[in-house]
């Protein structure tokens, strides 16, 4: 299953410029989800985040993933209607190349374990096939 920028808001309520996924390329329940953010040169963060150098910020790659694991457990915990899925941990948040303008971030997610109302994940984004972070997240979800 596939989803697009409409689908995925229908999920998770950030809008610009606050919402880091482009696509969901893959979802299977349970098991792993994929998802793609374009880096482009015009976000706005570029402006002021080493203007010399261009880097995305790495809070805002764990965003990234952070919003493809909220995708993961929507669809893992097979909720229905109005939810609001939370940060809950981070933990192990690791860096292993920058990412710059003109990346596409490719994020994979995995389950570490799923209880009813919470959820932990393994996330890792990709680079093309070079890994560029990783961190476990935890989630909480509550019905509005």
């Amino acid at each position: 299953m596939e989803l697009g920028i409409k689908e995925i808001q229908e999920i998770i309520p950030h809008r610009f410029p606050f919402l880091m996924i482009d696509r969901v390329i893959d979802i299977q329940p349970n098991q792993k989800l994929t998802a793609l953010k374009n880096v482009s040169v015009n976000e706005g963060f570029f402006v002021g985040h080493f203007p010399e150098e261009k880097v995305m910020p790495g809070v805002l790659i764990v965003e990234a993933m952070a919003q493809a694991g909220c995708i993961y457990f929507y669809y893992s915990k097979n909720l229905q209607g109005k939810n609001l899925i939370y940060y809950l941990a981070k933990t192990t948040v690791k860096f292993f190349a920058p990412v710059i303008p003109g990346d596409q971030l490719k994020i994979e997610v995995t389950t570490i374990k799923l209880l009813p109302k919470v959820g932990f994940l393994k996330t890792k984004a990709f680079v093309g096939e070079k890994l560029v972070a990783e961190a476990e997240i935890g989630f909480s979800v509550k019905e509005v």
